[in-house]
């Protein structure tokens, strides 16, 4: 009885181990190629490589521990950035910022280049626009997700992220126009 007993137990080991090496093959397939697009989709979101650098490691552990649950792997990318954002919104559930008084710290008057201060003024003004707005613009912008795919993530229809990104892209360009008008009657 106990050959027998060893003989199942080495073939249920050697099924948990093919198991095993299934996932995590698939697992560093979809690491490898989507780490450098959750990374970059990280860092435009909170400004810190660092920062950046722990969300897409948050996200890899999620992933592996619900690799499972990830049925299609043509739908890998937008369940990567799904974990992604809502691990950095668990990041502000655990952490309380510190409040900063303002007059302890000098503001610069310019900055080095115009090309550094067009790139804050186009990064203000998209974070400055409505969530609805917003999130879909940033998909597509810094993940490159299509407008399908977008609605997948946030659970929309069609056509109505097409609509948001069409007035996102409006109220950008309106508020861009406006802020350059401003400046020109400034130094005009």
């Amino acid at each position: 009885m106990n050959i027998f007993t060893r003989k199942r137990n080495k073939s249920a080991e050697s099924s948990v181990f093919k198991d095993m090496n299934r996932k995590q093959k698939r697992y560093e397939a979809l690491v490898n190629v989507y780490s450098p697009d959750l990374y970059r989709y990280a860092y435009w979101i909170c400004h810190d490589p660092d920062i950046a650098q722990d969300l897409v490691q948050e996200t890899c552990l999620r992933a592996w521990k619900s690799l499972d649950s990830l049925l299609d792997d043509k739908s890998a990318k937008g369940w990567l950035f799904t974990i992604l954002r809502r691990e950095n919104a668990r990041r502000f559930e655990r952490k309380q910022l510190s409040m900063v008084d303002i007059e302890d710290y000098e503001v610069a008057d310019q900055y080095d280049s115009s090309a550094e201060m067009d790139n804050e003024l186009l990064r203000r003004k998209i974070l400055a626009l409505p969530s609805e707005y917003k999130e879909p613009l940033l998909l597509q912008l810094v993940a490159g997700f299509s407008g399908e795919e977008i609605a997948s993530q946030l659970n929309l229809n069609k056509n109505t992220v097409l609509t948001r990104l069409f007035r996102a892209k409006n109220l950008l360009k309106s508020s861009l126009t406006t802020v350059i008008k401003e400046s020109g009657a400034a130094h005009g």
